[in-house]
């Protein structure tokens, strides 16, 4: 598990330091902090977006699952991240849904803050059940309206738990650019692209600087946030390191996609399909779409986090969402879309 000074940044060796020289030609003056290191890719904490924060324990386990938590009323937006990311890659969608929703952001099992006894069962059955272990331990048997919105893995594990028909109050399904043809050809790539990752940072600022000038993230202001709870700090080597151990669990990469289409068009709720891109959808998800069985939209100008990408697009969307279909008890108003029916008294 992550610890709180691991979002220090990491301190040079201060020890024998050597006295300072006779002359100030005598040494080459040391060059200030550039703003791009110091100060443009500085870590966020996340209270800048969340309202709170809570570890959830599992009854009859070792498992603790790291929550994250933002607004009051109305439907809940249940948030679940990619491989290797972690809850805080909504931080700035919840600090905008959260005026209309509620939003809680959970780090997977061997992502983030939580803590699992087996950190490397990311199978789907194992994942999608924690989900709804937390979901039990947060709301009881009288769980509010709930829309699960899943990234990439985290789709997969929404898709699973809707499958499952685990949640009674399950309401909606959003799935952020996850298709299983696409997915699943991409796998045999997969082992390449984690090793090519630069695998240590001498700091959490080189890290989010890299994750950012890399492509992976295109939105400085997420990644300050996001990237932070996907490192730990290795003692032995001296810097940080990646988090989550991917690359040790290739052998449920092939479950979390396999049966992907067909589940998500089978599950009997209101379904939003969010891509980058229109070549990733498969044949089976274009006849599903062709027959009005979804809804889908292309996020233009955006990788494949769109949620870090693009958060203010990303939670207009999600909120026009709830409100097309009416989620929640009284549905959310908006501005210039339907308003919800009131009863007649």
């Amino acid at each position: 598990m992550d610890s709180s000074s691991d979002l220090n940044p990491l301190r040079e060796d201060i020890s024998d330091e050597e006295p300072a020289p006779a002359s100030v030609f005598a040494t080459r003056p040391l060059r200030p902090p550039s703003t791009s290191s110091s100060e443009k890719y500085s870590p966020v904490e996340w209270t800048s977006y969340f309202d709170k924060e809570d570890d959830v324990s599992i009854p009859g386990s070792n498992d603790v699952f790291h929550v994250y938590m933002a607004g009051t009323e109305g439907p809940v937006v249940f948030c679940l991240h990619g491989g290797g990311f972690s809850g805080l890659s909504f931080s700035i969608v919840a600090s905008k849904i959260k005026e209309k929703a509620r939003v809680v952001a959970m780090d997977l099992r061997g992502h983030g803050k939580s803590v699992s006894e087996d950190e490397l069962d990311l199978s789907l059955e194992t994942m999608s059940k924690d989900v709804v272990a937390v979901i039990k331990e947060l709301y009881g048997d009288s769980p509010p309206a709930i829309v699960l919105v899943g990234h990439s893995m985290g789709g997969s594990v929404a898709v699973q738990v809707a499958a499952n028909k685990a949640l009674p109050s399950l309401a909606g399904l959003v799935v952020v650019d996850v298709v299983e043809g696409t997915a699943v050809a991409s796998l045999i790539h997969m082992q390449k692209i984690l090793s090519n990752r630069m695998q240590h940072f001498p700091s959490i600022q080189k890290a989010i600087e890299y994750s950012v000038r890399g492509g992976s993230l295109r939105n400085i202001d997420s990644a300050r946030v996001s990237i932070p709870t996907t490192l730990k700090y290795d003692d032995s080597k001296h810097c940080y390191t990646y988090r989550t151990r991917l690359e040790q669990t290739e052998q449920y990469w092939k479950g979390w996609y396999e049966g992907l289409s067909e589940k998500f068009l089978s599950s009997p709720v209101p379904k939003l399909l969010l891509l980058a891109g229109t070549d990733r959808l498969d044949r089976t998800l274009t006849i599903g779409q062709m027959q009005g069985k979804f809804q889908m939209i292309v996020v233009k100008h955006t990788g494949h986090a769109i949620q870090e990408d693009v958060p203010e697009e990303f939670a207009n969307l999600v909120v026009n969402f709830i409100s097309r279909n009416r989620i929640g008890p009284h549905g959310v108003e908006i501005p210039g879309t339907w308003k919800p029916s009131q009863p007649k008294t």
